[in-house]
């Protein structure tokens, strides 16, 4: 009978170029990694990673072994799903990841929904806005926002969601409101991580640079600075939406608002979907309830 130690570690550290990513995707140590490798090399009497100090690439022998390996362990993925599969229950370990506020506000709540329904699931959901690294770290899922860049995962459009120019009553019986975006350089624009807001003129997309005396890259706190009157902010429905219709901030520039942008789910692409991320997933753009185009 085959010896299968050392092949998830083996899997790991090919498609990743580091033990150290390795180690964190199976959540083991670097030293144990390196052991197995090792192990697994003098067993098979084959070198199977060139190593140097700043980078691990697969030698020839490796990147064959790799082929044959990753067939088996997708073979056996397919198993375990077939038996998942059989089950109406979800159940065991999801890892996913989404933007901090809107993770907050429109994320977690409906995975802890989802949780309350299947409470097998062990979920570790990290908001973060940094872009991670899904397969380096481990993650079966995450939410991102907006353009995506080039990618080698797989999107599913999950909602949509638009941006606003807008800004308290009392600082518009201040300062009138502007009518034009060459009107915004005469306005105390609140800006966030970026120095130029987004907009369409003519069907065409443009960038507009704004300039005030207050930034800050967090959206709760330019939502607070616009409810006081201290000036113009652009920010995305999830800050403004209730306080617009509450009468707290006036929508501005609506003609010239860029089309709305999407809300998406990415997983990698080695990886089949499996039924418990199927299952948040269209849970997730069931409640999210945004219209698409």
């Amino acid at each position: 009978m085959s010896d299968w130690s050392g092949v998830s570690e083996f899997v790991a550290v090919a498609e990743t170029a580091s033990f150290t990513a390795a180690g964190k995707r199976l959540g083991i140590s670097t030293a144990q990694v390196s052991r197995q490798i090792a192990a697994l090399e003098e067993r098979l009497s084959a070198k199977l990673f060139y190593r140097t100090t700043r980078k691990v690439s697969v030698t020839e022998v490796g990147g064959i072994y790799y082929q044959h390996c990753r067939q088996v362990m997708d073979g056996l993925a397919d198993a375990e799903r077939a038996i998942t599969n059989l089950q109406s229950t979800p159940k065991g370990k999801l890892k996913i990841t989404a933007p901090i506020t809107y993770g907050e506000r429109s994320v977690a709540p409906l995975v802890n929904n989802f949780v309350t329904q299947y409470p097998e699931l062990e979920v570790q959901l990290v908001l973060s806005n940094q872009q991670i690294d899904l397969i380096d770290e481990g993650f079966d899922l995450a939410i991102r926002l907006g353009q995506l860049g080039d990618s080698t995962m797989i999107a599913k459009r999950l909602a949509t969601r638009k941006q606003y120019v807008c800004a308290a009553p009392e600082y518009l019986s201040a300062f009138g409101a502007p009518h034009s975006l060459s009107e915004l350089d005469r306005h105390n624009c609140l800006s966030g991580t970026l120095d130029y807001w987004r907009f369409q003129d003519k069907g065409k997309a443009r960038n507009i640079r704004v300039k005030g005396n207050f930034s800050c890259n967090s959206g709760p706190v330019l939502v607070d600075a616009a409810l006081k009157g201290m000036g113009i902010v652009q920010l995305p429905d999830y800050y403004v939406q209730e306080h617009i219709n509450q009468g707290q901030l006036i929508e501005l520039l609506p003609s010239y608002r860029e089309p709305d942008d999407a809300v998406w789910a990415l997983y990698p692409q080695n990886r089949h979907l499996s039924p418990k991320v199927r299952m948040l997933v269209d849970y997730l753009a069931k409640e999210l309830a945004v219209t698409l185009p």
